[in-house]
């Protein structure tokens, strides 16, 4: 048994803004921090009649990616809709793919040269193309609040890296992440910026918790929007322990009810 009474039982999904210099299904400019909404097209905010054409350099760059994390590539791949409402998302549906992604089934080695972790494979669960949304902005001035929407990022080419729950600690998450960087950066895919948002985490983690009778688990609980190694760290530690504290309060186990919250 490990010393510490539960195992932490972490999955990461990456998001890395291509290095394209056009958006994903129009020729609008990717370019970073031009004025707001000066970006954009009738193709890329969704107006009646716009017909998408693919950007060929960002479904290249997706496959200089899988190629280096080692993933299959499949004979056919196709586009879906993800359909939901937000602000920013100014077609209603986000094109991405689900059933059937680009790339599937890879790895990424990791190791800790000062020795916190033995060198292990994460599994890489897919790889897959989706366009990215706009950009909401907040301003609370004199106790009034007022919000804006950026459209200049909507359909900027996106690569969505899914783990499998691998990692076992915060500093294997930490660790993954910046081997993903270096190797992404390394073969020109992307600047993975984290500042200006061009790789972005979300994290999905719970604990196996040691008992008389076994192992239970305890609910997902999903970290998302995390855009610095240090934050994602700090983040899932406190997650971590959080979720510790609350099964000695409550006992609630994965399948409760409230089994998965965000």
């Amino acid at each position: 048994m490990s010393e510490q009474p539960y195992d932490i039982i972490i999955g990461l999904e990456v998001h890395v803004q291509l290095q394209t210099q056009t958006k994903l299904f129009c020729r609008c400019s990717t370019r970073f921090g031009q004025p707001p909404n000066t970006q954009t097209c009738p193709v890329c905010i969704g107006l009646p009649g716009s017909l998408p054409v693919m950007n060929r350099e960002a479904f290249a760059l997706s496959l200089r990616t899988a190629v280096a994390l080692n993933c299959q590539i499949p004979e056919f791949t196709k586009w879906d809709r993800k359909q939901y409402y937000y602000p920013d998302l100014p077609k209603g549906y986000q094109i991405s793919q689900y059933d059937l992604p680009m790339s599937e089934h890879g790895w990424l080695e990791i190791s800790d040269p000062k020795g916190g972790f033995e060198p292990k494979r994460v599994r890489i669960l897919r790889a897959h193309l989706e366009e990215d949304a706009g950009k909401s902005m907040h301003d609370e001035v004199a106790g009034k609040s007022d919000s804006r929407i950026d459209l200049n990022r909507t359909g900027t080419p996106l690569l969505e890296i899914v783990s499998e729950p691998d990692m076992r600690s915060p500093l294997e998450a930490k660790t993954y992440l910046q081997e993903l960087r270096l190797l992404l950066t390394y073969i020109g895919v992307s600047d993975c910026n984290m500042q200006e948002g061009s790789l972005r985490v979300d994290a999905n983690i719970n604990l196996h918790i040691h008992t008389p009778d076994g192992r239970a688990a305890t609910p997902i609980v999903e970290v998302k929007n995390m855009n610095s190694f240090r934050a994602v760290e700090r983040a899932l530690t406190f997650e971590a322990a959080r979720q510790f504290e609350l099964w000695q309060d409550n006992h609630i186990k994965l399948g409760d009810p409230g089994g998965h919250k965000t």
